[in-house]
């Protein structure tokens, strides 16, 4: 009795057991769902970059071939122009001759005009006459037909020049795409490298960080130092990059005081940054926020707009009062 006492318990445990594991499975849901991806090991990382390096060599081989095809198209296309560009000038001066011989026959009234000038007077005088006139007709003649060929001439350098043309946009679409491509996945490498690099900290459930204290001699945090290092390696510092600072004590706000923070500038001496430099301040901004929560950054200001993390989203800023008060010569980066 006492045995089939355990039996029966047992067998209710393990019902039990069964009944708690397939509870857990039903919260959790499929495999994967509503979790992050797990993050690649480094192994994985390297074997990814080994096989992206791979299809950089023949996109950038591809890349390469274009440019070359770009440069033959545009020789040709230029040589066809400076053809048509000669055979218009040709055009021109035929043109304007057969328009002065259209003119002298007008004006001369043709054979029978010069017969009647001469009347019943010496056949001699009249044969030389008919002769000269028969030159003039001869040589207008020639004329007419050197216009032709140069009209001919003209129309075919104008043909060629339009498909040389055609060519040459052709071949710029292909590099543009060719480069496209290239880009695209150059940009991934840069993106699995920086994943190479493990964030340093400790991040809680919510998503948020544990606050870390700064160190070394830049009085910033492993974390920003972090940040720093790939912006520097990636977008190149020019300007420089700005972090640990009094800013009048940490008693007056904000986190370059605490080594959470650093500047990246755009341009020098309080001046508004090129177009080219406040381009490459927007591509921080948006490298930022694609690796915010990867990276710990908190919050980003540009150009007298703040992003932060909570949000997801841009807001503007009061105006401070200058180009660097307001951000607009430099990216400032704050991380948890």
């Amino acid at each position: 009795m006492a045995a089939v006492s355990r039996d029966v318990l047992r067998r209710g445990a393990i019902r039990g057991l069964a009944a708690s594991i397939t509870a857990v499975a039903l919260c959790l849901g499929p495999a994967g769902s509503g979790l992050a991806e797990p993050k690649p090991t480094t192994k994985q990382l390297r074997k990814e970059l080994a096989d992206m390096q791979k299809q950089s060599e023949s996109l950038i081989a591809r890349y390469y071939d274009s440019r070359v095809e770009l440069q033959k198209a545009e020789k040709t296309e230029k040589a066809a122009k400076d053809r048509l560009s000669r055979a218009q000038g040709e055009l021109d001066l035929a043109a304007r001759e057969v328009r002065l011989l259209a003119d002298a026959r007008y004006r001369s009234g043709g054979m029978e005009g010069i017969s009647a000038l001469t009347g019943a007077g010496d056949p001699a005088a009249l044969l030389s006459r008919m002769a000269l006139t028969q030159q003039i007709l001869d040589e207008q003649d020639a004329r007419l037909r050197v216009f032709v060929r140069v009209r001919d001439d003209h129309r075919r350098a104008r043909d060629e020049a339009r498909t040389r043309e055609a060519e040459l946009k052709k071949s710029m679409s292909k590099l543009d795409k060719e480069k496209d491509r290239a880009e695209r996945l150059i940009e991934k490498i840069k993106d699995r490298i920086d994943l190479l690099y493990p964030t340093p900290g400790v991040r809680r459930a919510d998503g948020t960080w544990v606050p870390q204290l700064p160190s070394g001699p830049d009085n910033i945090t492993p974390r920003m130092r972090l940040i720093r290092q790939l912006v520097a390696q990636r977008f190149g510092p020019h300007f420089g990059i700005g972090c640990f600072r009094v800013d009048g004590g940490i008693a007056g706000g904000g986190e370059h005081p605490l080594g959470r923070a650093c500047d990246f500038m755009l341009s020098g001496g309080g001046a508004m940054p090129s177009a080219g430099e406040a381009g490459r301040g927007d591509e921080i901004a948006a490298w930022a926020i694609k690796n915010s929560r990867r990276l710990g950054v908190m919050y980003i200001i540009y150009r007298q707009r703040i992003w932060h993390v909570r949000t997801g989203s841009w807001r503007g800023m009061s105006d401070r009062g200058g180009v660097t008060a307001n951000h607009f010569d430099h990216v400032h980066i704050s991380v948890y």
